[in-house]
């Protein structure tokens, strides 16, 4: 379990690193909304389930979608924090509300 909070850790501070003005020209700002309220959307490394877990986000929380994609039957999204554009990965779509 720590190998993987530490790689997660690693991940989101690398993502806030490499980061840079040019990557904010953001398309859409989203809400995450529909999550179960002892629930949090999961911001994951790739586009699937299968990647890993970078952080959850509870309903409310502010994203810029940078794109979608869709992966089988799920339309995925690469998003960055609103608050923290450092810190960015892929949520579902179907769990944003875009403003």
């Amino acid at each position: 379990m720590r190998k993987v909070t530490a790689t997660a850790l690693g991940l989101a501070m690398m993502a806030a690193v490499l980061s840079s003005p040019a990557d904010a020209a953001w398309r859409d700002l989203a809400e995450v909304s529909g999550v179960d309220a002892d629930d949090m959307l999961k911001m994951r490394a790739g586009p699937g389930t299968g990647f890993l877990v970078i952080v959850g986000l509870p309903n409310g929380t502010l994203v810029r979608v940078h794109n979608c994609q869709r992966t089988g039957a799920t339309r995925w999204c690469d998003v960055a924090l609103d608050q923290a554009p450092g810190l960015r990965g892929f949520v579902s779509d179907a769990y944003l509300t875009h403003k």
